[in-house]
């Protein structure tokens, strides 16, 4: 009889890192019984899907508060259905407020616990590690500095390199994509990456569009995200010639001089294919005062996290304006005199996060022990 793994992972990133390590548990044992919360990636490895992502992303501290009730409704469902699954083990990755909660509730029901991609304990909250160490066997961290976080309370976690070191080296292998840009008249490309959600776009794209008038000599292109209507970004464009692709941020950055990037895993890619960027982050008022009172890391971009120093400049909430973005813009594209040490600072992040190898890692890891 096949061993049973349950699998939640809640968000994009965590449904194209769910389809990685399925596909390795898979090649190792094709009879595995794989039941899973995710996307479309994870649907296409095979397996039993019990929820899709798209019923489940909130953000934020009043957005979540506003959808509290679906979210209780889904803990309660996923809950009930994890016990009628009776799995070997259960794999949970990222998500940490729902998959926390479910942890917990697990370690109770005797069921073994994985968790890929550690909760950001280091940031905030950092009463929460004890909790990991009760309810949580295993631990699959993807940033270099949270193995030493976690020796300072005894706890014994396993690095397993980030999981966009293989992405992106694996789409490096293939032959260059063509952008599917408008005629851009040969000149240098600078992207935008102003996020995946709707409320990003608004509060984002009004303070990154004017730079296209400000840099004339350069073509401007937005990375679109999935979930977006066209619409959306054509009613905040208006008549500014900025090109939208879709499908197609590995490209853009591949062929971009420099780049305008929301904070989060984004930042982290353009680090990667090594473009220099400025990066912006303006949040809804109310959820950013009360993350500030509780947030305790210096920067907000993976690339100076891992670095531990500013190396490429973050714009925050009210510094976040057009006048600024444009200085530190200047700065990076090529001429910039920033853009020397911008690219310097990258090669040390590449060396620090190691070889790739996440998936199989976590894969073989979860094999090994149930």
């Amino acid at each position: 009889m096949g061993k049973k793994i349950y699998i939640i992972s809640g968000e994009a990133s965590g449904d194209l890192h769910g389809a990685n390590v399925m596909k390795e548990l898979y090649a190792d044992q094709p009879d595995l019984d794989i039941r899973f919360w995710g996307g479309d990636k994870m649907q296409a490895v095979g397996g039993t899907m019990a929820k899709h992502i798209r019923d489940l992303a909130f953000m934020g501290f009043v957005e979540v508060l506003m959808n509290l009730p679906t979210i209780l409704k889904n803990i309660r469902f996923c809950k009930e259905d994890i016990l009628k699954f009776q799995p070997d083990a259960l794999l949970l990755i990222d998500y940490p407020g729902f998959n926390m909660r479910i942890a917990e509730w697990a370690k109770k029901n005797n069921i073994k616990v994985y968790f890929y991609i550690s909760p950001t304990v280091w940031a905030w909250k950092e009463n929460r590690v004890h909790k990991i160490k009760r309810d949580v066997y295993k631990l699959f961290c993807i940033l270099p500095f949270e193995a030493d976080f976690y020796k300072k309370y005894a706890y014994d976690v396993e690095y397993v390199g980030h999981p966009l070191l293989d992405e992106i080296e694996q789409y490096q292998e293939l032959p260059k994509q063509e952008l599917k840009i408008s005629a851009s008249d040969g000149k240098p490309i600078i992207a935008m990456l102003p996020g995946s959600r709707k409320q990003e776009l608004r509060t984002k794209l009004p303070v990154m569009l004017p730079l296209v008038d400000l840099f004339p000599q350069y073509h401007f292109v937005i990375a679109g995200a999935p979930n977006m209507d066209i619409a959306i970004y054509k009613e905040l464009i208006g008549d500014k010639k900025v090109d939208v692709v879709y499908g197609q941020t590995y490209p853009l950055l591949q062929q971009s001089e420099a780049a305008v990037v929301t904070s989060g895993t984004a930042t982290l890619e353009t680090g990667l294919f090594e473009i220099p960027q400025v990066v912006c982050y303006i949040g809804n008022a109310i959820s950013y005062q009360i993350a500030k009172r509780l947030v305790n890391v210096k920067y907000i971009s993976l690339v100076n996290l891992i670095l531990d120093k500013e190396a490429v400049t973050e714009l925050i909430q009210n510094d976040c304006t057009t006048e600024r973005l444009a200085k530190e813009l200047s700065l990076v594209i090529e001429g910039g005199n920033k853009r020397k040490q911008v690219l310097e600072d990258y090669s040390k992040l590449k060396a620090m996060l190691g070889k790739g190898g996440a998936s199989k890692k976590v894969a073989q890891s979860v094999l090994k022990t149930i």
